[in-house]
């Protein structure tokens, strides 16, 4: 198996695993900004529990790199409109944003971390069990257990065939006995490792109370949209709404789905699954305040995307009592966060 320093020397290894942004969460729980989409310099060096100067320090020697992972520095009006879609009190001209994606390729290039490091070996340990996985008779995806992985299965046979083979041999052998014991040693020694291996597997991709389930927003990205529909749908339903029925098709007045809110309240949604690196502007938000006021005389209305929103629009949002649900509070509500929208009779 590749050691994970391997990662800090080879930009190739680095660039087959920066898909996997799970990692940072599955070590760590990564605070967000309330764009649900970018970190500062100074929140990366706390999540790495590091000096901000080392940060600064390692984006001077691989700025490339990172900038094309996702890092970039606001100014000017660029800064201005960031800080108030996103509630950001400060005086600084400039502002460093890193991506996810960001955060993990400087997990991947960061020496002095401990979190660094452990973000290296379990991508490493991901990478090494998904290889190792055999690809004829495939089992369904929903179905592959921590259990089932190659690792665990080669341990058995050599805990319960090869070692006790051995002492068979070594009991009746002679002349070759020394020999069949160093063998045995090291059948033992690979058992030993492969049962580490499959233990700290366990504890990395195993759930922890302290932080929601990592993979959430992926999926989501993953969906079409009739799908995100669906699963926008099931969360209304989770949160004690009633009478959802998801509309689709090109007759929905420019509604998705409609409901009662728990208290009985007339519920509109509009569901968009865009880009994360896309917004929601000022005239999608406009024609949706027509439809769910004026149309469908909603008493709740939601504007669900997996991207965030412009200024503009969380204006218009705010005067007409529309909720605005950006990529970071869908990340929440999906975790369990009930909206207020919804609490309210």
């Amino acid at each position: 198996m590749i050691n994970e320093s391997a990662l800090l020397e080879s930009k190739s290894l680095r660039d087959g695993v920066l898909e996997r942004t799970d990692a940072l969460d599955r070590v760590k729980a990564l605070s967000l900004l309330p764009d649900g989409m970018h970190v500062t310099t100074a929140m990366v060096a706390a999540y790495f529990e590091v000096g901000l100067e080392a940060v600064k320090s390692l984006v001077k020697d691989n700025r490339s790199e990172l900038e094309a992972n996702g890092y970039h520095s606001l100014t000017g009006e660029q800064l201005r409109s960031f800080k108030d879609l996103s509630g950001i009190r400060s005086r600084t001209r400039s502002l460093a944003l890193f991506s996810r994606r960001a955060v993990l390729n400087v997990a991947m290039l960061l020496q002095d971390s401990e979190v660094a490091r452990q973000v290296r070996v379990y991508l490493l340990d991901v990478e090494y069990a998904s290889r190792m996985r055999p690809v004829d008779n495939p089992v369904p995806p929903d179905s592959v257990s921590l259990d089932d992985r190659i690792d665990a299965r080669i341990t058995h046979v050599l805990g319960r065939t090869v070692v006790p083979m051995f002492n068979v041999l070594i009991a009746t052998s002679g002349d070759h006995q020394r020999e069949l014991i160093a063998l045995r040693t090291g059948v033992q020694r690979i058992e030993k490792r492969l049962r580490q291996h499959h233990a700290r597997l366990q504890r990395l991709e195993a759930p922890r109370a302290d932080r929601p389930l990592a993979g959430v927003m992926a999926a989501m990205d993953a969906m079409n949209g009739r799908e995100f529909e669906e699963y926008i749908a099931a969360l209304l339903r989770r949160d004690g709404c009633t009478d959802v029925v998801v509309q689709g098709g090109g007759r929905d007045r420019g509604i998705d789905i409609t409901a009662l809110t728990a208290h009985g309240r007339r519920l509109v949604v509009q569901c968009k699954r865009f880009a994360p690196h896309l917004s929601i502007t000022s005239p999608e938000l406009r024609k949706f305040v027509g439809a769910a006021k004026v149309l469908h005389d909603s008493e709740v209305a939601l504007y669900v995307a997996t991207c965030p929103f412009t200024r503009d629009a969380l204006n218009i949002a705010a005067e007409t009592g529309i909720t605005a649900v950006h990529r970071g509070l869908l990340e929440q509500w999906s975790a369990g966060t009930p909206l207020p929208a919804l609490e309210r009779p």
